[in-house]
């Protein structure tokens, strides 16, 4: 059988890998990862913030569809997902897989809501949508006008609270997948791994020897560089584990982000409210929270040795939601009767036939859009979060114009009707099922972007 890891890190934004034209960095075990598989240069998340899109990952469903469309709370009483809706860690588990989390969840603190109500045998990390890189305290809401919130220790080994005082939490989630890989392979059982990685979101924290490796850059940059490169490091001792392994011919590896990278004034820990632009979406337009690219265009790895011939630049869009449709196909898992809102590209991937073409889209907020082809059209866009852009409906070719800077709805207006018409149709659609199956009340969310 094969192994899976599919390893997400948190806010970093389309340019912030080497491979993906970082100049200022290098990033090279996910370079290699690159070389020896394929890189995305239009893979695409489901969602602008990081709740939504890591229901959409892990279900093969777009947010609403999951019962997750906004940032979820970090209160230890908030629910989250669903446990009703299907899960790739379920799937797999029920395959005989053994299946494995090591680092952020963010899809629901209470009981029914946790990694193990979602599939995982062995999981460890943290449920809420940040904490500190050493204390693994949650603290959103503190400094914020209004009442504050009590800040919570989160840190957790299969349900049990522990206590890492001091140990930079990105070493401490690769520590954790690379001895799970080892007990897996003891017990001589094929694994899927989870590595959600939180950085390099907010706090900006990074150990001395990582900063010290950039100390020729500015300090918003040197931090996303230093808490960039212990993630590549991390990834690199993953790679190095499947090795010592023999497990390298054997195991699919998926790599991504959950959004774009983040502007939020919470980054600079100064206590200021200025915008942070630590973060590079490249030539993208918009940053987290946004339906423009930089807000959900993110990068994307995939490494497959024997199937998916390396080397490649796969340019065809790809979404998070496409990953369990088309790992399960590699797998030989059946998902026929499941509803999915991805699709499989296995054949595609693997050099074996065309892609499969359909539209895609976005919702967040007053936010709606739609991709057909190179056509993007966004309706009610916003660059910064709470304040709407310009341009209501924003059309755009994405093959001529990746950074949507110019609006083509006057040269274009029948595409902009018939793209808005099924826009709308979709929003509509998902409205109507939200009210029927999903409770807002329930969710606990934040609406904000912790």
């Amino acid at each position: 059988m094969k192994n899976v890891i599919l390893i997400m890190t948190d806010d970093q934004g389309y340019g912030d890998l080497s491979c993906m034209g970082a100049t200022d960095f290098s990033t090279p075990h996910l370079d290699r990862l690159a070389e020896d598989g394929a890189r995305f240069s239009c893979w695409y998340s489901n969602s602008p913030v990081c709740s939504p899109s890591r229901a959409a990952l892990l279900t093969g469903r777009y947010p609403g569809n999951a019962g997750v469309r906004s940032i979820l709370a970090g209160h230890r009483t908030a629910t989250g997902m669903p446990a009703h809706v299907p899960s790739l860690p379920r799937l797999l588990q029920r395959s005989k897989y053994r299946t494995i989390m090591s680092g952020k969840w963010h899809l629901g603190l209470a009981d029914g809501s946790r990694p193990h109500d979602h599939g995982f045998d062995d999981w460890f990390g943290f449920l809420a949508g940040c904490v500190d890189f050493y204390s693994h305290i949650f603290y959103w809401g503190m400094n914020r006008p209004g009442p504050a919130l009590n800040p919570t220790h989160d840190l957790w080994d299969n349900n049990k609270e522990v206590w890492r005082n001091g140990e930079y939490l990105t070493e401490v989630i690769t520590q954790r997948a690379v001895a799970a890989i080892r007990r897996a392979c003891a017990d001589d059982t094929p694994f899927f791994l989870y590595v959600p990685y939180n950085a390099p979101h907010y706090p900006m924290h990074a150990p001395k020897q990582y900063m010290d490796r950039f100390e020729h850059l500015p300090w918003d940059r040197q931090v996303m560089a230093a808490m960039i490169s212990a993630v590549d490091d991390g990834i690199g001792a993953i790679r190095a584990e499947v090795e010592r392994q023999g497990l390298s011919e054997s195991t699919c590896t998926f790599f991504t982000s959950d959004n774009g990278p983040s502007r939020e004034s919470r980054n600079w820990l100064d206590g200021n409210q200025d915008p942070y632009y630590g973060g590079q979406s490249g030539a993208l337009k918009g940053h987290k929270f946004s339906l423009f690219e930089g807000g959900v265009r993110v990068p994307g790895i995939v490494h497959f040795p024997g199937v998916v011939p390396p080397g490649q630049e796969i340019k065809t869009p790809f979404c998070s939601v496409d990953v369990l449709p088309t790992l399960c196909e590699w797998l030989d898992i059946d998902v026929g009767v499941m509803e999915l809102d991805g699709v499989s590209q296995a054949a595609y991937l693997s050099g074996l036939g065309p892609p499969i073409e359909r539209d895609l889209f976005w919702e967040m907020g007053n936010q709606t859009s739609i991709r057909r082809g190179p056509w993007k059209l966004v309706l009610n866009g916003e660059l910064v979060e709470g304040v709407a852009d310009a341009d209501t409906v924003f059309l755009a070719n994405l093959e001529t114009d990746p950074g949507e800077t110019n609006n083509r709805i006057d040269d274009y207006p029948d595409k902009a009707n018939a793209l808005r018409d099924a826009a709308e149709a979709w929003r509509r659609d998902l409205e109507e099922r939200w009210i029927k199956e999903f409770s807002v009340e329930r969710q606990g969310t934040t609406g904000r972007t912790n």
